[in-house]
């Protein structure tokens, strides 16, 4: 136990610049989100919320779908995400587009929450709070560590084409790439979890408060 935390606060001590990199980059994506919101005309809220206001009205009306049926679709979809980070990161040239991925799933939270709040005020910051923010607590820091351990990986395989040492094994590495993106499976699972059952709930429950 304590040599795995050794072993983890080497590798962040040895690539905190690469992990800062990341959060720098999501932020921005979250900032770029609410710009857009800000951005966007009268007629093009009002048309958005309109397909949003009859989603509300088919949640009060009863479950739009089930809840072991929302668990799977929401695990497979973190899990492709993670999939296509995984891959991006055996090769070089998927670089940039990992910086994309993170950007964008910045923009998505903040298009969402600056949303929200724009067209609802604090009742639509209390719905961001049951409905975003639970599940994204464990799912934000899985994506940045998803995508820098990617970009770690792609580094590591630029750096020994550079260096001519493509002699060395890179087998360990890969394995060690391997068995993190298994840990961050068990995460993934557990932020799936709780938002078919927790902020699904919590989502309803707002929803009909502010529907009464």
């Amino acid at each position: 136990m304590y040599k795995s935390k050794n072993l983890a606060s080497e590798h962040i001590n040895n690539h905190a610049a690469i992990y800062f990199f990341m959060l720098v980059l999501f932020l921005i994506g979250i900032i770029f989100g609410a710009v857009i919101v800000n951005s966007m005309n009268f007629a093009q809220k009002e048309d958005l919320f309109f397909y949003i206001d009859r989603f509300f009205g088919q949640i009060m009306e009863g479950p739009v779908i089930e809840k072991k049926e929302m668990f799977k679709s929401t695990f497979l979809y973190h899990l492709n995400y993670l999939l296509l980070l995984f891959v991006l990161g055996l090769s070089i040239i998927g670089l940039p587009i990992i910086w994309i991925l993170l950007f964008v799933k910045g923009l998505v939270v903040g298009f969402s929450v600056g949303f929200f709040v724009n067209q609802m005020g604090w009742q639509g910051l209390l719905l961001a709070a049951a409905s975003i923010a639970p599940q994204n607590l464990l799912i934000i820091p899985v994506y940045l560590v998803a995508g820098s351990l990617a970009m770690i990986f792609s580094l590591t395989l630029l750096r020994k084409i550079f260096t001519r040492k493509l002699q060395q094994p890179i087998i360990q590495p890969f394995l060690r790439y391997i068995s993190l993106y298994l840990s961050l499976l068990v995460v993934i699972g557990l932020a799936a979890l709780i938002e078919s059952f927790v902020s699904n709930e919590a989502m309803e429950l707002v929803i009909q408060w502010m529907y009464k």
